[in-house]
């Protein structure tokens, strides 16, 4: 198996190189899983702005251990191992959402999902695309986006209190729109994530989990988005009463 280092040197030096070729392994998971198609090994080595040699070393590693692939023409894409990894995470959480989001999903005709708060950015968990016939979105599970945008953004900014948010140490202040959660009972967003699509979110108050939030993503609906809140709100219900 190739080293997980890219250089030798003096032992005082060597925890800091694995740090940096560690964090380097995790940026690539992160580009792969953003990209809509596999990425060649000298456009992960652009995107790292690192040389070819050591994109290609990172990746030899992520390959061994079942991350990362590579097709015949030599493409990289995330590996199964992935999906097992992806599983254990918030896994009663997941559990619990699954079915709730799949009847939202086929009840609205939308995709629905579950957000949860990382480090200042929102990451989807959990997500179940509509069956009904017509154009879906779609959004993967670990897609993420800053917190300040978005309506499941500003419901998990409607949760924290202002210790939480000051712990986050984040530049930008809290979206106004936050704090009318608790009276609209929903946050709403258009045209802010992805151009053109609507999300509805409302907070997801899990014990002894991260911040989360169940919404939906749209391009257009027939609903109101006071009854896709009242079913978003009824379906966190559901997961939190499942939970406890």
């Amino acid at each position: 198996m190739p080293e997980f280092a890219e250089t030798s040197g003096s032992p005082a030096s060597a925890p800091a190189a694995h740090s940096q070729t560690l964090s380097r392994g995790i940026r690539i998971l992160e580009i792969l899983a953003e990209s809509d198609e596999p990425m060649s090994i000298l456009q992960l080595a652009a995107a790292l702005d690192v040389h070819r040699s050591i994109a290609y070393r990172i990746l030899r590693t992520l390959e061994d251990h079942g991350l990362v692939v590579r097709d015949p023409a030599g493409l990289v894409r995330l590996g199964p191992r992935l999906a097992a990894l992806a599983r254990g995470v918030s896994r009663d959480l997941q559990a619990a959402a699954l079915p709730v989001l799949t009847r939202i999903a086929h009840e609205l005709g939308m995709t629905a999902f579950v957000a949860v708060l990382d480090q200042g950015e929102v990451v989807t968990l959990v997500s179940i695309e509509s069956r009904q016939p017509h154009a879906t979105v779609v959004q993967r599970p670990g897609t993420r986006h800053p917190l300040h945008v978005g309506a499941p953004g500003i419901a998990i900014q409607s949760a924290l209190n202002a210790e939480q948010w000051a712990a986050l140490g984040l530049t930008e202040t809290r979206r106004s729109e936050a704090g009318e959660v608790s009276t609209v009972g929903y946050a709403s967003s258009h045209d802010e994530v992805i151009p053109g699509l609507s999300s509805i979110a409302v907070p997801l108050p899990v014990p002894g989990d991260s911040p989360a939030a169940i919404a939906v993503v749209y391009i257009s609906s027939p609903h109101s988005p006071t009854d896709i809140g009242a079913a978003l709100t009824e379906a966190a219900r559901t997961i939190v009463a499942e939970l406890s």
